[in-house]
């Protein structure tokens, strides 16, 4: 598949030389992430004629990410060409800080299912769908320009209370810190001001997981 663009140097940025004497410093990982043309399997069950955006302004972005284990995977999300270098700065300053991401994968890897991928605990982005709640309108997410961390420490929140993914439930005290979890103030939640997107953790009733280009 040919490149549209690689982004952000190499997988690991050695650091300064280490004081004579001394062992060399261990390289420092960094993000290293690289951006191509959407590819038929991404867009398999997440895109059907009619969606609001063309397959050729969609972009697939693979890039390294911390894992819960605290070691270094290799995930890919799908996304409106716009939103290539919002989310690369995000996930730059999530990867500097060490958040955790379970997993990230295409939707189309769980047959355009949404609760299925947030059952899984995965962060996606494009799924050409209604909101959820709400089939008279379409998610920004088939825009390509909404993006979803870790359903699971992250649910969103249904206007009964219910948590979704069921999973999320004991995630819906926010009173604590836990790895994955999205709070004010974090390195994820700042990012993403950075580049102006908003949270749905801020709306009532909340939807922890969500950020999204124009906050809907």
């Amino acid at each position: 598949m040919t490149a549209v663009g690689v982004w952000c140097t190499t997988a690991l940025s050695c650091t300064a030389p280490a004081p004579a004497g001394l062992p060399p410093r261990l390289p420092r990982p960094e993000l290293a992430a690289e951006v191509t043309a959407a590819p038929a399997a991404a867009l398999a069950t997440t895109y059907r004629p009619g969606c609001p955006v063309a397959p050729d302004r969609l972009r697939l972005i693979r890039m390294n990410h911390w894992g819960f284990d605290g070691t270094l995977h290799r995930g890919e999300i799908l996304v409106h060409e716009d939103a290539v270098g919002p989310l690369l700065h995000v996930f730059g300053k999530a990867f500097e800080a060490g958040f955790p991401i379970r997993r990230m994968r295409p939707t189309a890897e769980y047959g355009g299912d949404d609760r299925r991928s947030m059952a899984d605990d995965n962060t996606s982005a494009f799924n050409c769908r209604q909101v959820t709640g709400d089939p008279r309108r379409l998610s920004r997410h088939a825009y390509g320009m909404a993006v979803d961390i870790n359903p699971v420490e992250n649910p969103y929140v249904d206007r009964h209370g219910t948590a979704h993914p069921a999973e999320g439930e004991p995630y819906l005290r926010r009173d604590r810190a836990e790895p994955g979890m999205v709070r004010p103030g974090d390195a994820v939640t700042r990012a993403f001001e950075d580049v102006g997107w908003e949270w749905g953790g801020l709306w009532h009733p909340p939807d922890y997981q969500h950020f999204s280009a124009d906050g809907t």
